[in-house]
């Protein structure tokens, strides 16, 4: 499914000349573009809601699904959830000890990566929507954090319009269906919702911390001379 949606896409970036269509380096909000959330979290795809819009060229695009899922927390959190699946035994069919880790560890990976690359690059790039996440960075706590969570359900196109999400819900849709193909036992309509869901929900959670995480590192983390 990946290289089918890679294939459809890389004749677009191949024709893109560098002179024509420079490569935008995408702002952040913090003050480096390895800034991360909570020392950890990457955070390559964040910019200002008050910056000028400036489209991503297809490159670009792809380069932010790479960094997020070749990032060293994938595996950190992938490590993690691995652990949480085995004490809890699920993904049975795996069973317990070192294999049984290995597999929760493998599908985890999968899960993350495979899920980071359709709704950051290949499905953005075919239906020119901006993955990018628009910090609003002011307002109530309360309006600002649903506004963070919708975030997944709305996004820019590549004209800077607000348009439904189809990269974000159908990468996730795929990406739940894919998983089918590594979780044996797992391949009912409840089993795919569910992983849907939590992947959403996942990303979600993460927007809200990316919308709040200036403000609490400024507050908690900032030494303010006395």
């Amino acid at each position: 499914m990946l290289c089918a949606g890679a294939s459809l896409v890389f004749p677009v970036w191949a024709q893109q000349d560098p002179a024509d269509a420079p490569v935008v380096e995408a702002p952040v909000v913090a003050s480096s573009p390895t800034s991360r959330v909570l020392g950890v979290l990457p955070n390559y795809r964040t910019i200002d809601d008050t910056n000028a819009f400036e489209p991503l060229t297809v490159r670009r695009k792809f380069y932010i699904g790479f960094k997020d899922s070749t990032d060293y927390p994938i595996f950190l959190l992938a490590a993690g959830m691995a652990g949480v699946a085995q004490l809890s035994d699920q993904h049975a069919a795996f069973g317990q000890g070192l294999k049984g880790y290995s597999q929760r560890f493998g599908g985890a990976v999968g899960d993350q990566l495979i899920g980071n690359m359709l709704t950051e690059s290949i499905l953005p790039s075919l239906l020119h929507e901006d993955p990018r996440y628009f910090r609003r960075g002011s307002g109530g706590k309360w309006s600002r954090a649903g506004y963070a969570a919708s975030r997944v359900l709305v996004a820019r196109n590549d004209h800077g319009n607000w348009t439904f999400n189809f990269a974000e819900v159908g990468g996730n849709a795929m990406s739940a269906a894919i998983a089918n193909a590594y979780y044996p036992g797992e391949r009912n309509l409840g089993d795919n919702f569910q992983r849907f869901y939590s992947q959403m929900a996942t990303d979600a959670f993460s927007q809200v911390l990316k919308e709040f995480w200036p403000d609490i590192k400024r507050k908690y983390f900032t030494r303010h001379p006395h």
